[in-house]
């Protein structure tokens, strides 16, 4: 059986009240009686009730974190960077899967997911500038991504259209004049402030500044973001006849993709398609070739994001404006572009830093 606060108490010699004032961080405990406690709860294996820890004092000691999708890499990766800084701040993290549903990502604002949290971490995919009203809500909420623009919570995003161009700028470094782009939006009017259509602003940026003709056929949708979407796009590319000697994928996921693509169709990479993704994700590290990709500052954005989220919990500053913040990104250069292998050792900018210079 569990063990409860009554087996605690009883092998502590103490009251149930001093169990829960030790489990609870009441200060005025004796430290000899707050020691005896805490090895009774260590030996006994004792779990306390989160639910009625969290009526008594109004905190739980668990965040929520609401994503599109575990299964894709990066929100995979996004997810153990917020639960290790949650965790060096002693918090817990219950992950919650929307599916990129408008409906779920409705009802995660509304309080209906990820109860019993002291405050939410939120990734949406549906819910756009439109919707900034419905942020205004009576818990702490921290946003991820680009979907929302001038609502009322703070906000980490990343650095989407200059990444992209610099992302594109590389290939153009590399020689290449012909750069095709997978993932772009079907409907960039109705999404402009989308991650697909912000990058490819990016893409065009670099373009013109180099003085290379955009060409609308080597602009590709591809849907979702995901292996087999880019891998589609790529045979797509290849199957309209349109040239090409670079290759800018939205995300990583499509990057490998199109890897596979190229390499049925016997397509070269880099010496006939150079080709780059997006977000790092440990997989490049480990394609054949490795793959060139975009670091946007993923560690940063956990640590930036629980750390204001943790901020707005114990403070409850109701008055703070909200706070817009978006960690530096770099370009990690392997094989895929023509570059040798090598272990990347390189740490990205400290989030702390881009918190306290905000």
């Amino acid at each position: 059986m569990n063990a409860t606060m009554h087996d605690v108490a009883r092998v502590a010699g103490v009251s149930i009240k001093t169990v829960s004032n030790v489990i609870n961080e009441y200060p005025h405990v004796r430290a000899t009686t707050r020691d005896r406690v805490l090895v009774a709860i260590k030996e006994l294996g004792y779990q306390p009730n989160l639910s009625a820890r969290g009526l008594r004092s109004g905190k739980t000691g668990v965040i929520g974190l609401a994503i599109p999708s575990v299964r894709e890499p990066y929100f995979a990766e996004l997810a153990d960077a917020v639960i290790a800084a949650a965790e060096r701040r002693g918090l817990g993290v219950v992950v919650d899967q929307t599916n990129q549903v408008r409906e779920h990502e409705l009802d995660v604002i509304a309080g209906r997911r990820l109860r019993l949290t002291d405050g939410i971490i939120f990734s949406p995919v549906n819910i756009g500038e439109s919707d900034a009203e419905l942020l205004k809500v009576p818990f702490p909420l921290v946003i991820l991504g680009e979907s929302i623009f001038g609502g009322p919570t703070d906000h980490v995003s990343m650095h989407n259209v200059s990444s992209a161009r610099a992302a594109t700028e590389h290939l153009i470094a590399m020689g290449r004049r012909r750069i095709a782009v997978i993932g772009a939006d079907d409907d960039e009017e109705a999404n402009a402030f989308g991650s697909a259509t912000l990058r490819v602003r990016g893409y065009h940026q670099a373009l013109q500044a180099a003085g290379i003709p955009a060409d609308p056929a080597l602009v590709v949708p591809a849907g979702l973001w995901h292996l087999q979407t880019g891998a589609a796009a790529t045979r797509a590319l290849l199957d309209s006849g349109a040239t090409f000697d670079g290759l800018f994928a939205l995300n990583d996921t499509m990057a490998v993709g199109a890897l596979r693509a190229l390499a049925e169709a016997g397509v070269s990479v880099p010496d006939d398609v150079a080709i780059i993704g997006f977000d790092n994700i440990d997989a490049t590290k480990f394609s054949i070739p490795s793959l060139s990709t975009v670091d946007a500052g993923r560690t940063d954005i956990a640590e930036l994001a629980v750390e204001m989220l943790v901020e707005r919990i114990t403070r409850k500053v109701d008055g703070m404006a909200p706070r817009r913040l978006k960690p530096e990104f770099r370009i990690v250069a392997r094989e895929s572009t023509g570059h040798p292998f090598v272990v990347d050792t390189t740490e990205s900018a400290t989030a702390a830093a881009a918190l306290r210079d905000a």
